[in-house]
C-alpha cells in the first residue's frame, strides 16, 4: 500500500519545461523551411542542366550562399526535431534512447556543418 499523497507520487517525474521550446522550435523550423524550400525549388530548378562554372557562379552571389546556407541549417535542425519525437515516442529502452537521441543529434550537426561547409567552399573557395 502507497501511504504518499497524489502529489508525491508524481513530484520528479512531471514536465521538465521543455516540451514548449520543442514545439515552438518544430514550428518556426516548419514555418521558416516553407520560404527557403520555394527558393530552393525554384533554384534548383533553374539551374537543370548548368555546368560546375555556373553553379559556382551562382553560389557566388552572397544572396545565394546566404539562402542555401540558412536552408541547409534548418532543415537540418527541423529533421533533428522530429526525429527525436519519434525516437522518445516509440523507444521505450532508455539505454538505447539515448543512444539513439545522441546519434541523431550528431549526425544532424554534422550533417548541417558539412553542407554548409561545401556550399560556402564552393562559393568563396578554389
Amino acid at each position: 500500500m502507497d501511504m504518499r499523497s497524489p502529489m508525491g507520487r508524481v513530484r520528479g517525474h512531471g514536465s521538465a519545461g521543455e516540451a514548449t521550446a520543442h514545439f515552438w522550435a518544430q514550428r518556426m523550423t516548419s514555418l521558416a523551411l516553407i520560404p527557403l524550400s520555394l527558393w530552393f525549388v525554384f533554384a534548383a530548378v533553374s539551374l537543370v542542366g548548368a555546368d560546375h562554372a555556373t553553379f559556382k557562379a551562382f553560389l557566388g552571389h552572397h544572396g545565394n550562399v546566404l539562402l542555401t546556407v540558412l536552408f541547409v541549417l534548418v532543415l537540418f535542425r527541423h529533421a533533428q526535431l522530429g526525429l527525436q519525437v519519434v525516437i522518445e515516442d516509440y523507444v521505450h529502452a532508455d539505454g538505447s534512447k539515448l543512444a539513439s537521441l545522441i546519434a541523431v543529434k550528431f549526425l544532424a550537426a554534422l550533417g548541417a556543418a558539412s553542407c554548409a561547409l561545401a556550399a560556402i567552399k564552393l562559393a568563396y573557395g578554389s
